[in-house]
């Protein structure tokens, strides 16, 4: 049921003010339980709707939709708070628009287009339209990497506040991918770039910058902020270069730190009952550098990076002056003007944090899952890491679904791995689901289902068990990229140009 529909149909003019009065504290309530999906993967970036609704197994682009609309070129997913839904989508080369609908019936609330000014190139899989708002029932909340972070009046979307943060720089053409998260009173943001990375805390209706920690021990990450409730409190806590963090959600102070992870990190950890569990795979930074820049058309090959060929493979993004200082000429130890060996590493890891070097060891491994209990204090590298197990089968975008036990992953071409949650052993061999495309887009469940969209825009559904059993295989006719959302007993599926919204008839 919409907010709309409920709004109607219980303030009839002929209640008196305390019925009224009873009915508006109902609704409040009933706002407060609501299954809404108000960010990235949902609650608490976990996958995971709340919906007691039923959801169908069986759609396509044309079978079971509720309703569609052309929200333009992007992969961020959409979210849905309080009857409505918001999704951003680039408007011709230099323009963001952030629409919103009517959740229910897909009707036009009101939308939102910013110049955005000459934007650089990224990733052909990628959009400049890769961010997930983040929304409330009063406001939704939007970055765009040339904007800052807004926050927008839901119901008309009239600018509330807006920060102005430091446009990020990315020598690789990943581009930028980083979504709001809400916590409480507040609304957190970490941007791991090139040149700013930091972790924010913002008052969600203010804006006043609240805290701020300055994340210059690490490199490029992509991941996002999660909520770990311990016995101590709830703690913020963040993935990135070679470390995952626990945060005090009041003041931004770093409570803890594991030294458990690699060279940097894209996939979203999943917290539960006090435990964070971890996917990740990375080659590195600088071997992302030699299989790039020097190993390229503009390179050649000699295991060697200069400044000209760092250049040349960035092509006509200029690399900033503080980048080479901050990077090629830290690392360039015997001023040579070229790095190569161990000098990759202390160019793009900071000399804070070497957790994550690629050169240290002879072979480091790539591929890890990994839980890690919270509530801790200072180093719990070694007090606080339960399980920790190397595999083959992870992936570096598609962030882990943990329920029941379990954590199920999906890798490109569809292939499955499957682990229990208690120690990390595994309890079957891959599997591939069928499906042999790329993912992006992390899985999702509601109704006992779980639903995994694939780059070629099919979406495989899955019943939640232990054999994981395949219920439907359905065409969207699209690409997708962005992680789909539920809410209210329907499935919002955000291809590359459309927003689908699928239920039961």
């Amino acid at each position: 049921m919409s907010y709309r529909a409920t709004h109607r149909s219980a303030t009839p003019q002929h209640l008196s003010p305390l019925a009224i009065a009873f009915v508006l504290a109902l609704l409040s309530h009933q706002s407060l339980m609501a299954d809404d999906w108000p960010q990235f993967r949902g609650p608490n970036c976990t996958g995971i709707s709340a919906t007691t609704k039923s959801l169908p197994a069986e759609f396509s682009a044309t079978k079971n939709v509720q309703w569609s609309a052309d929200v333009g070129d992007g992969v961020g997913g959409p979210v849905v708070a309080a009857g409505r839904t918001f999704v951003c989508g680039m408007v011709g080369d230099e323009a963001i628009r952030l629409s919103a609908l009517d959740a229910a019936t897909g009707t036009p609330l009101w939308h939102r287009d910013w110049p955005t000014g000459k934007l650089p190139e990224v990733h052909k899989t990628n959009s400049h339209a890769s961010t997930t708002p983040a929304a409330d029932a009063d406001r939704v909340y939007f970055y765009f990497s040339t904007l800052g972070l807004i926050a927008l009046d839901a119901k008309t979307g009239a600018e509330v506040w807006r920060q102005k943060l430091p446009t990020p720089f990315f020598v690789f053409k990943w581009g930028p991918a980083m979504s709001p998260v809400l916590y409480q009173d507040k609304v957190l943001f970490c941007q791991d770039d090139d040149l700013f990375p930091a972790f924010y805390a913002f008052d969600k209706k203010t804006g006043k910058e609240l805290w701020k920690d300055e994340r210059d021990d690490m490199a490029v990450n992509y991941s996002h902020p999660v909520v770990c409730e311990t016995e101590q409190g709830d703690e913020i806590v963040v993935a990135g270069t070679g470390l995952l963090i626990g945060y005090d959600p009041d003041t931004g102070k770093r409570l803890w730190q594991s030294r458990t992870l690699l060279r940097n990190i894209k996939t979203t950890p999943v917290s539960h009952d006090g435990t964070i569990y971890i996917s990740l795979q990375s080659s590195g930074i600088a071997n992302q550098w030699l299989a790039t820049a020097d190993r390229s058309e503009t390179g050649n090959s000699d295991g060697k990076l200069s400044k000209a060929e760092m250049q040349a493979f960035v092509g006509e993004t200029k690399i900033p002056e503080v980048f080479y200082k901050k990077t090629f000429d830290r690392g360039d130890a015997n001023q040579d003007g070229v790095l190569e060996g161990a000098e990759l590493d202390i160019a793009f890891l900071s000399p804070d944090n070497f957790a994550g070097a690629t050169f240290e060891v002879e072979d480091p491994a790539n591929e890890f899952v990994l839980a890690v209990r919270g509530g801790g204090r200072g180093d719990v590298t070694d007090s606080h890491l339960l399980w920790k197990h190397e595999t083959k089968y992870t992936d570096h975008i598609v962030s882990p679904y943990v329920r029941d036990g379990r954590m199920l992953l999906v890798k490109g071409g569809g292939i499955t791995t499957l682990f229990e949650t208690s120690k990390g052993e595994s309890l079957r061999d891959p599997k591939r689901i069928p499906n042999a495309s790329e993912y992006f887009a992390s899985p999702i469940y509601g109704d006992g289902k779980v639903f995994i969209a694939g780059e070629n825009g099919f979406v495989v559904v899955l019943k939640d068990g232990p054999d994981y059993d395949v219920l439907a295989k359905n065409d969207m006719g699209d690409s997708i990229i962005g992680t789909p959302a539920i809410a209210d007993g329907r499935l919002f599926i955000r291809t590359r140009s459309r927003l689908i919204v699928v239920g039961q008839d």
